[in-house]
């Protein structure tokens, strides 16, 4: 039988040099480094505040070629800033087309060094289940059944913090979300989406607003309308060390630190969901009554309320 060709793996980077290092360091100890094509993606810098971090960045990633990590490595620097989730989206396009799949990785996450090796695993053995939309390399620190007999569950949600797709699953993502009227007051879909954690259908409709900059959420509502899921290890092969205050888009928290994984999953078709699993990992992302209070809001129609209150509170 012929050897499938390795997925390429698609790095994307901003201002966070010992992050970067971290990062591209973490991968190229991995099995199937050497054997793996890499593109990194350096957005550019936003203000002043960040230009000296970004010009670190890219003096690294282009340094990196000569260190014969990988098969090869490309980088691509943006003549201007983009934006996280606009950077997401025409990075991995662009590579996607040409591979057909993809593994892509952002500039906070350290990986085990079998990430690479399960990633393209996982992409070989579940190309062909029409229901499968993505896999993740990370999950979060939730309690697993002991009777639990597998090393890869099924989820709701696809994850942002290290992960893998194929061309025909992202193709078919409409990044506008034309029907977001539709979507915008209807309990069904948004008890739907949400069964990944009772966040998914506020971060849309804060997307929606211009309140949030998520390419991850709206690769989500896609899965969520083709009622597709994802395939989680049972120990993670991603931490994410960007948690520290110093992301863009991230707080400080120890809520999702785990222990990277010392082994390498085994895969397993047919797949049922655990209920336990899945009621764990929901609650992973559940704040509370606060939360609940929101999501009443917006199915009634009250954003518009809250919008003024939050305004009139400022002032």
């Amino acid at each position: 039988m012929e050897k499938k060709q390795l997925a390429p793996i698609v790095i994307f980077v901003y201002a966070r040099p010992k992050h970067t290092k971290d990062t591209i360091e973490a991968l190229a100890n991995n099995e199937l480094a050497k054997e793996s094509n890499v593109w990194i993606f350096s957005d550019n810098y936003k203000n002043d505040k960040s230009k000296e971090n970004v010009e670190k960045v890219r003096q690294y990633i282009n340094s990196i070629k000569e260190k014969k990590w990988f098969n090869s490595v490309t980088v691509v620097e943006a003549p201007k800033n983009q934006g996280l989730a606009n950077s997401v989206i025409n990075g991995v396009t662009e590579v996607i087309n040409k591979y057909g799949k993809v593994i892509v990785v952002e500039d906070d996450l350290v990986t085990s060094k079998y990430f690479i090796k399960y990633m393209n695993e996982a992409l070989d053995f579940y190309e062909n289940d029409e229901k499968i939309w993505s896999i993740s390399g990370y999950n979060p620190p939730i309690e697993i059944p002991k009777n639990y007999e597998y090393d890869v569950y099924l989820g709701y949600r696809g994850n942002s913090w290290g992960w893998a797709t194929w061309r025909d699953r992202w193709d078919t993502v409409d990044w506008e979300v034309k029907d977001y009227k539709k979507f915008k007051h209807n309990i069904f879909k948004r008890r739907r989406f949400n069964k990944g954690g009772p966040d998914r259908a506020q971060i849309l409709d804060s997307q929606m607003r211009g309140k949030c900059d998520s390419w991850a959420v709206r690769f989500g509502y896609a899965q969520s309308k083709q009622k597709k899921y994802s395939i989680y290890p049972v120990e993670s092969l991603v931490s994410n060390k960007g948690l520290d205050g110093t992301g863009t888009h991230r707080g400080n928290t120890t809520n999702f630190d785990i222990k990277l994984s010392e082994k390498s999953p085994k895969l397993q078709s047919d797949l049922k969901f655990n209920k336990v699993i899945t009621k764990n990992f929901y609650n992973q992302f559940n704040s509370g009554i606060k939360q609940k209070v929101l999501e009443l809001i917006n199915i009634l129609g009250m954003e518009g309320v809250l919008e003024k209150a939050r305004a009139k509170r400022e002032k």
